[in-house]
């Protein structure tokens, strides 16, 4: 069992199976990656406590950030290796104060500097594209579905923060877009354990498949790696 799904009751884990929820999709032709929001705004320097990186950058997630970014390399590695697009989302701040805010949060005033850097294991390359959105999703009024659909992508592989946040909210618009969607565990971080695992469960359970770096690695080596015709 996966360290997230220990925090989830048994009864109700069994309740979701009974009821018909939890059933796994199947990939498709061709998979893109989405890296969503991994930035220095929302990881903070790594070495730091969770309280001295929310105070750095008030929305940063701390250590939890550090001990998936490696994983998060690894993700990317495969999709490089496989020749298939990476999307990366991050935060519009120029957009910021005529749009608002992604959540109802009470910050005010300009990010800190560096916000929006890249950490240098996750940062994207030239044939990326670094997708900057206003709000939670990276679906929400951007052009990211024209993109996908001119790549051919039927497939979304997401990973990134936070998974209560904006990786959840990309995952519900992915697959309502009608994109076979799933969701890398440990490639995905939060600043609360509880919000983590209670989202990927609840992910898992309705909108996306919730699957290891190991599982993804071979599902972008099978099917899902085909080019589109």
């Amino acid at each position: 069992m996966r360290d997230w799904m220990k925090l989830i009751p048994e009864a109700e884990r069994r309740l979701y199976e009974k009821a018909g929820f939890m059933g796994e999709l199947t990939p498709g032709r061709r998979s893109a990656l989405i890296v969503v929001d991994v930035t220095m705004g929302f990881c903070g320097a790594e070495g730091l406590s969770l309280d001295e990186a929310v105070a750095q950058y008030s929305t940063a997630c701390g250590p939890a950030s550090w001990v998936a970014m490696p994983k998060i390399a690894e993700l990317i590695g495969t999709f490089r290796t496989a020749d298939l697009p990476i999307v990366y989302s991050l935060s519009d701040l120029a957009s910021g104060p005529f749009t608002g805010k992604a959540t109802k949060g009470k910050r005010t005033g300009a990010p800190a500097p560096g916000f929006n850097d890249f950490p240098a294991a996750i940062a994207p390359r030239e044939q990326d594209w670094v997708l900057a959105k206003t709000k939670a999703s990276a679906f929400f009024q951007t052009p990211l579905p024209a993109y996908l659909i001119k790549s051919g992508v039927d497939t979304l592989v997401v990973c990134g923060v936070s998974t209560s946040g904006c990786v959840r909210a990309s995952v519900v618009d992915g697959f309502s877009h009608g994109f076979k969607t799933f969701v890398v565990d440990e490639c995905c971080f939060d600043r609360s354990e509880f919000a983590h695992a209670a989202n990927l469960f609840d992910m898992n359970a309705k909108y996306a498949t919730v699957i290891s770096l190991e599982q993804a690695q071979r599902m972008i080596a099978g099917p899902a790696r085909v080019a589109a015709e």
